[in-house]
């Protein structure tokens, strides 16, 4: 069995601009170099950014797609799993991991928020939902730390 330092769901809107894309593509790549599982909900935007630095690490991304047809996802998962669910699997891609992180976002990632908080995990929030109990952050190097710290403790 593959062994992982950690697992990071990742959350963020399909509809984001250039400089949350590249900033999600640098946060994938530091994430595979921590050899963190990454699951995402697999499709445009902050999930095709996240997926896509992550596979430039030779990391592993899951994307929990809302489709029933697995190929719906985006072409830098490393398993993309159908559900047929829509958005009712940010459920799911909340259950899998040890911390959230937000990254921009509209009303979909503010419900992966709440599963995530609703279960006492850590959520940590880069360019998004300023809720409470989550932990805002302005860099991904503080990002980083961040989830270091909530796998640690």
């Amino acid at each position: 069995m593959i062994e992982f330092n950690g697992r990071i769901a990742v959350f963020g809107g399909r509809d984001i601009t250039e400089s949350i894309y590249n900033d999600t593509v640098e946060v994938g790549k530091r994430m595979a170099s921590e050899n963190w599982l990454v699951f995402c909900g697999g499709g445009e935007g902050v999930m095709e950014a996240i997926a896509k630095g992550v596979s430039m690490n030779d990391g592993v991304c899951i994307g929990i797609l809302k489709d029933k047809d697995f190929k719906s996802g985006n072409d830098f998962l490393s398993i993309p799993i159908s559900t047929g669910l829509d958005i009712t699997r940010n459920a799911l891609i909340s259950y899998n991991c040890d911390v959230g992180v937000a990254i921009s976002g509209a009303y979909g990632t503010l419900s992966e928020i709440a599963y995530t908080l609703a279960q006492d995990k850590p959520l940590i929030a880069y360019k998004s939902w300023d809720i409470k109990n989550s932990i805002q952050v302005d860099s991904i190097s503080a990002l980083i730390s961040e989830i270091k710290n909530c796998l640690n403790q």
